[in-house]
């Protein structure tokens, strides 16, 4: 799984949609290409509620320092 770099709403309700009918286990999402800024921090948010709603451990790799800093700063670093 991959977040594109500037996930429209449509893209993150589809990727949560596959969270919710996969079966349960690992996945690994994908962030080197999503943009810093806060709708990809709403996605990443959105996708680990999605994930664990559906049984799932969600790991994100490839975080620049942009989105890593906003995901600090959020807090949302030890959530996610």
């Amino acid at each position: 799984m991959a977040l594109p770099a500037a996930p429209t709403r449509e893209e993150v309700a589809r990727l949560c949609a596959e969270l919710a009918a996969a079966p349960p286990g690992d996945v690994r999402c994908r962030v080197d290409a999503a943009a810093d800024g806060l709708a990809a921090v709403d996605a990443l948010a959105r996708l680990a509620l999605a994930a664990r709603r559906a049984g799932h451990r969600l790991t994100f790799h490839g975080a620049g320092p942009g989105l890593t800093a906003l995901l600090r700063l959020t807090g949302l670093d030890q959530v996610l």
